[in-house]
């Protein structure tokens, strides 16, 4: 499936007009590793987390250099609780693995999608492993912003 997300990415970018560059590399597990083999800042990185908040799944996108503050997460969302989606949840949701959740909810992903409000803002594009460890997709941070339509608040430290 990790290929067809890629192949949904693609199409959801080019319906859209969107330019966008596609990089292959070497399988990377990590942000780090990731923007190494994209040539890219950290910072640019839009990382994709899967959460469980209390009974539901929900997307989380952060920029690669920050960390997540589960606690601005229930806070926001009046959770109980937060925990990060097992790799066997990953892969029974949506086929993936971790490293490779791309920053889209519907159409791509069956997820409510959240951004933190500095993605996009302080970097000019985003980059993101797109379905795949070994394939990126760089963007303009506005173009991924209109696509996506994330809802934001504050949730990187």
């Amino acid at each position: 499936m990790s290929l067809n997300t890629l192949t949904k990415i693609r199409n959801l970018l080019n319906d859209a007009g969107t330019a966008f560059r596609e990089v292959q590399h070497e399988p990377t597990r990590t942000s780090e590793e990731s923007a190494a083999a994209r040539g890219e800042a950290l910072s640019i990185g839009a990382k994709a987390l899967l959460l469980r908040t209390d009974d539901v799944f929900r997307l989380f996108v952060l920029p690669a250099d920050r960390k997540l503050d589960s606690t601005a997460i229930r806070r926001h969302l009046g959770a109980r609780k937060t925990r990060f989606a097992t790799v066997e949840e990953l892969d029974r949701l949506v086929g993936l693995v971790p490293g490779a959740v791309p920053p889209f909810g519907e159409p791509i992903l069956p997820f409510q999608i959240y951004a933190d409000e500095s993605v996009g803002v302080e970097n000019d594009r985003v980059a993101f492993n797109a379905g795949s460890l070994t394939h990126s997709i760089i963007m303009a941070a506005s173009d991924w912003a209109a696509i996506a339509k994330p809802r934001r608040f504050r949730f990187a430290k």
